[in-house]
């Protein structure tokens, strides 16, 4: 599948590696693809990102996708859903932090050991990148860029999914920019 990507593409894949190298992480997640995305310059993405007013607010983005991590990952929707059932996700976060140091929730913390070679993809990577050919089959086109990344990471449910649409950045607002096919590829 990679051989279809294009460069930017591949500067993302790339970017996102870095990323989850760079804190010693293990595992490379959709959020990493978004945080490579973020990293872009003079690409489709980055058009899209800068055109629905993203581009601006990096740091909103990546201030939402560390306390996601902080909640072990859990979507605000996750979180919601919990506290309708009576459980204080953000209460939970205290104590355990507390009790084992900031970011003791996250699924990658910096003093589980490193272990030598590249970070493997998360099943959730692998979905976007999988849903980012779909996305690019429906609109008809052989490569596939940065852009059916980031339209892929619009509609696969998740942390990265709700962050952009708090943002702004959803698969409608994508689409109308970008131009194309608006199939959300289910």
């Amino acid at each position: 599948m990679f051989e279809r990507f294009t460069k930017d593409a591949r500067a993302v894949v790339k970017g996102a590696v870095e990323c989850v190298e760079g804190a010693r992480g293990r595992t490379v997640g959709a959020e990493h693809l978004l945080l490579a995305l973020l990293e872009r310059e003079g690409s489709r993405a980055s058009f899209a990102l800068a055109a629905l007013g993203a581009g601006e607010r990096k740091e909103s983005v990546r201030r939402a996708l560390e306390e996601a991590r902080r909640r072990a990952g859990l979507s605000q929707a996750e979180t919601d859903a919990l506290a309708g059932l009576g459980i204080d996700v953000s209460e939970i976060v205290a104590r355990v932090e507390q009790a084992h140091g900031v970011g003791a929730m996250s699924s990658d913390r910096k003093d589980k050991g490193w272990r030598s070679g590249r970070p493997g993809f998360g099943k959730d990577a692998k979905e976007v990148l999988e849903k980012a050919l779909r996305v690019a089959l429906a609109r008809r086109e052989r490569h596939i860029g940065d852009e059916h990344i980031l339209l892929a990471l619009t509609v696969r449910p998740g942390v990265a999914a709700e962050v952009l649409a708090d943002h702004g950045v959803t698969h409608e607002s994508l689409t109308r920019v970008l131009g194309g096919a608006g199939e959300a590829c289910a």
